[in-house]
């Protein structure tokens, strides 16, 4: 009788694949109040691991980190009209505190312009304290009514970016940078994600924003899913908390600004790209263990050699976990280990030792061979890298395949319904057909030039809507 597959296959059911994954590499369980998550260890790692990534990242911008309150009072949010119209839906509320109802109501934060508008308006006083660059790491809550653990959530967690700048040309060209140096340099070099880079419609814009651009990637069934967004603000929020500086000529002027974020939802989107039939598969660059060295058996001998061979690997850069628990049987450990994506096994037993050999698995081509222990060293680094690369050359391959040119809304429909994604000029699209996707739960995730570089706005000559369902 055929063992039972570990994980739901994908292509029987790939939401049921998702959420076992999710549970049995050990990355999340739903929390106790609806919508809510408990990240474990293993998926808050790499949430680290993609923290410290960003955070340098930010961090070469110029930007520094700061922290403002979780609670909002609810009349700032009265303060810019489309902004508060774009998230009523998702407020939640506290009207109690200390056994006593509030003066005022607060607002759990959805995100922080509000807040944070109301400290830059203080610090901002002449052009001299701009540009002001703001980031914070932190939670947010949108009452989520379709929650899927990582992808939707009622809490996640997230950076968010605020800006101030001068002048109209600096904001717009440092949320470009934001997004094309920081996202979508991180998403490919390190996540190995191939992402499409581009201008959500007016319809999909950040309520309150100007323009928003976006990286849009292509998971395992085809769907896309948000990963980044940067948003130029314009004046909005300016004019509502009357931020303002004394230019150098000294006339009071409105600021112009940014914001931009990134959250949890990428440690779903690892998933949804990377992963196959046995678990996950974490790109060695990102992975907060890149190797695991198991002892097969526990024989005195074996267990000090892989306790050796983690020492040096380690000494020599690589994140690696000796595996030594051999109370608990071998091909157990194996099987949790390729669950939750590991790149690298090296297995080491009695027999291995007599050769001077280890079994090197690969995780993320597949596959097994013995090597010599005295090269894993020199071999490792090499190995690793081949992988990443693969990794993203899969994805890239993926999108490609599954991306169809059409020329007609009932293509377009035809291509994101069957899994894929289309490719229809925008002028053939327009407002009324993107309207007219909605009906087939299908969206223009972005507008692209025909050279594929972000179009320098909504209605230039020759741009392309990417056209597909999503998360």
């Amino acid at each position: 009788m055929a063992k039972a597959p570990v994980l739901t296959p994908r292509a029987d059911d790939f939401p049921r694949w998702y959420q076992d994954l999710i549970s049995k590499a050990e990355l999340a369980d739903n929390g106790p109040v609806r919508g809510s998550m408990v990240i474990r260890p293993y998926g808050y790692g790499i949430w680290e691991r993609m923290q410290a990534e960003m955070d340098a990242r930010i961090k070469e911008t110029g930007t520094e980190n700061a922290y403002f309150p979780l609670l909002i009072p609810q009349s700032y949010l009265a303060r810019e009209a489309d902004h508060v119209e774009g998230f009523a839906p998702e407020l939640a509320v506290v009207t109690h505190g200390g056994g006593k109802e509030l003066e005022e109501p607060a607002v759990v934060r959805p995100t922080s312009e509000m807040i944070i508008n109301e400290y830059f308006a203080k610090w901002v006083q002449s052009y001299r304290d701009l540009p002001l660059l703001i980031n914070q790491w932190a939670n947010v809550v949108r009452w989520e009514l379709r929650p899927r653990l990582f992808l939707r959530t009622s809490e996640f967690l997230w950076q968010e970016g605020h800006t101030a700048h001068a002048t109209y040309e600096e904001a717009r060209d440092f949320a470009a940078h934001i997004h094309r140096q920081v996202y979508e340099d991180f998403m490919v070099n390190v996540l190995a994600m191939d992402v499409v880079p581009g201008r959500k419609t007016v319809k999909e814009r950040f309520a309150g924003a100007i323009n928003t651009l976006t990286l849009e990637g292509m998971m395992g069934d085809g769907k896309a899913l948000q990963m980044a967004t940067s948003h130029e603000l314009g004046q909005n929020f300016a004019k509502a908390f009357n931020t303002q500086y004394l230019s150098k000529e000294g006339k009071q002027e409105l600021v112009w600004q940014t914001s931009w974020g990134s959250t949890t939802r990428m440690i779903g989107a690892l998933v949804m790209m990377h992963g196959d039939d046995d678990g996950l598969r974490v790109p060695p660059r990102l992975a907060q263990i890149q190797v695991v060295v198991l002892a097969i058996k526990g024989d005195e001998a074996v267990l000090a050699k892989v306790r050796e061979i983690g020492a040096r690997l380690k000494a020599a850069g690589v994140r690696v976990r000796v595996d030594d628990r051999t109370d608990i049987p071998f091909g157990r450990r194996a099987v949790d280990w390729e669950l939750k994506g590991v790149p690298v096994r090296i297995e080491v037993g009695p027999r291995d030792l007599e050769n001077g050999t280890a079994m090197l698995a690969r995780r993320i081509p597949g596959g097994k061979e013995p090597v010599a222990i005295d090269s894993l060293v020199e071999l490792l680094p090499v190995v690793l890298e081949e992988d990443q690369a693969l990794l993203l050359r899969q994805s890239r391959e993926r999108r490609e395949s599954r991306t169809s040119e059409v020329s007609t809304i009932a293509e377009a429909v035809e291509a994101a319904t069957a899994g894929g994604w289309a490719r229809i000029p925008w002028a053939t699209l327009g407002e009324e057909g993107e309207a007219g996707l909605a009906e087939h739960a299908v969206t223009v995730r972005c507008l692209v030039a025909e050279d594929g570089s972000v179009p320098d706005s909504d209605t230039a000559p020759g741009n392309v809507a990417i056209v597909a369902r999503a998360y």
